[in-house]
C-alpha cells in the first residue's frame, strides 16, 4: 500500500460547489504546486513505474493534442513554477530531473507536475476522452472511461444528470482559447489514500460519520489548446485530516 500524504490546508473556500459552478481563473494560476509536491510526486513516479496501464491512456487520435498539452506544461512549469531545464531534462521543484520525452507525452505529463490531466476532443456532437494521466483517481476507473464521453464518464455520478449533461457539454463548445476555467469538489473520505479507482460495478460506500477523519477536494481546471483545440480537464488533488478543515473554516 502507498503512503499517506496530506497537504496542511486547502487555498479556496469548500464550502460552496455546484455542477457545472467554474469560473474565471488567470492564464498564470492554470497550473499550482503545494506544500505537499515532493511527496505527491514521488508518487506520482512509482505508479507510473509499476502501474502504468492503471494511470496512463492515450489513443491515436489524441496524439498531436497531448504532444502539445506537454510543451504548454512544461514551458509554464519554467515560467511560473521555477523549474529549471538543462539540455533534454527538465528539472523539477524537488530537484528530481526528467527526460523531455514527447515521444510519450502522457507519462512525461504524469511526471512533470502534481495535475492529473484528462483530453477529450470532439467526436460527433460530444466530448470524448482520448488521453489521460491519472495517478490519483477518486473513485473511478480510467480503463472504463477511456474513450467514453462525457455522459457516460460521469456515471455513476446522481448529481450529474441530462439537463446538468447538456449544460456542461455547452461549457466546453463554449471555451476559449487562453482563456481558462476551474472548479471544485469536495468529499468526506474514511480513506484518505490518494490512488483510488473503483469500478462502476463497485460504487463507494458513503462513511458513517464516525469514520469521517479526511477531507479530499480537487480543484479542477479546463483550457482548450490553440492548435488542436482539444479540451484539458486538469486535477489538483488535495487531502487534508478533518481537524485541519475545521481550522480552516473557522479563520
Amino acid at each position: 500500500m502507498f503512503s499517506l500524504i496530506f497537504q496542511k490546508s486547502i487555498p479556496y473556500d469548500t464550502t460552496y460547489s455546484k455542477l457545472p459552478g467554474t469560473r474565471p481563473i488567470s492564464p498564470d494560476e492554470w497550473i499550482i504546486c503545494d506544500d505537499a509536491f515532493s511527496q505527491q510526486m514521488a508518487l506520482r513516479d512509482e505508479l507510473i513505474e509499476t502501474k502504468r496501464d492503471k494511470v496512463l491512456a492515450i489513443s491515436d487520435q489524441a496524439n498531436e493534442a497531448a504532444v502539445e498539452l506537454s510543451k504548454m506544461a512544461l514551458e509554464f512549469s519554467i515560467k511560473s513554477l521555477s523549474y529549471q531545464k538543462s539540455n533534454d531534462e527538465v528539472i523539477r521543484p524537488d530537484e528530481v530531473s526528467i527526460k523531455i520525452d514527447l515521444s510519450d507525452p502522457m507519462r512525461f505529463l504524469g511526471r512533470l507536475v502534481q495535475n492529473d490531466f484528462c483530453i477529450l476532443q470532439k467526436v460527433g456532437e460530444e466530448h470524448v476522452l482520448t488521453a489521460a494521466s491519472l495517478c490519483f483517481p477518486a473513485s473511478w476507473s480510467l480503463e472504463e472511461k477511456f474513450l467514453k464521453p462525457l455522459i457516460d464518464i460521469h456515471t455513476p455520478v446522481k448529481e450529474y444528470d441530462e439537463e446538468i449533461a447538456k449544460r456542461v457539454q455547452r461549457l466546453f463548445d463554449g471555451l476559449q482559447v487562453n482563456r481558462p476555467v476551474w472548479r471544485f469538489n469536495a468529499l468526506y473520505y474514511e480513506d484518505p489514500h490518494l490512488f483510488q479507482p473503483r469500478s462502476v460495478h463497485q460504487p463507494r460506500k458513503k462513511p458513517a460519520p464516525n469514520q469521517v477523519n479526511y477531507f479530499r477536494s480537487e480543484r479542477q481546471t479546463l483550457i482548450k489548446l490553440p492548435e488542436t483545440m482539444a479540451i484539458v480537464f486538469g486535477i489538483h488533488t488535495f487531502v487534508i485530516k478533518t481537524q485541519n478543515l475545521k481550522k480552516d473554516l473557522g479563520k
